[in-house]
């Protein structure tokens, strides 16, 4: 099922998921859909495998624990980010090199200052090769670093091929 694009996240500058200009990065982007999720849109390359020509758990992890956590800006934008407590992920099949993944991330819960939130890696085909769940803080961005916007070039960049609707499958 294709869900519309409502609004695109921003990037940084060096971020090993989401920075632009990270020469070992994911480059990974984020778009807020019509039905409440996050979908992230990365390909990973020789520089992120685990075994060879298969994405490392740790960094389908750093997927998942980014997109959900981002997921909580839906509602806030940039006034409050999530800083994960903790993470569990949950591999059901290999995730390749170079291939677009879609990266769902939602929130289910959020009391006061804690939000919980799910996750899915999606395959091309629509198969789900891993699952996240995570527990998160919600916090202002300078109580958790010193973040300096135009030094870290956090902003939404519009890219050649941005899509205006994306497919989900079931989700």
């Amino acid at each position: 099922m294709k869900h519309a694009v409502c609004r695109k996240q921003p990037n940084s500058k060096m971020c090993l998921v989401c920075g632009l200009k990270n020469p070992h990065g994911l480059h990974t982007v984020f778009y807020e859909m019509d039905n409440g999720e996050l979908v992230a849109l990365a390909t990973a390359s020789e520089e992120h495998q685990g075994y060879p020509g298969r994405l490392h758990g740790g960094m389908a992890t750093a997927l998942l624990d980014e997109t959900i956590g981002r997921a909580i800006m839906i509602n806030y934008r940039e006034n409050f980010w999530g800083v994960t407590v903790e993470f569990t992920t949950r591999f059901l099949k290999p995730i390749p090199l170079y291939t677009e993944l879609r990266v769902v991330g939602r929130i289910v819960k959020e009391e006061g200052r804690v939000f919980r939130g799910t996750g899915e890696i999606l395959l091309p085909t629509g198969e789900v090769a891993a699952t996240g769940a995570g527990k998160y803080v919600k916090l202002p961005l300078d109580r958790i670093t010193d973040f300096d916007a135009d030094r870290e070039e956090w902003k939404v960049t519009a890219l050649p091929g941005d899509p205006r609707d994306i497919e989900l499958g079931g989700t």
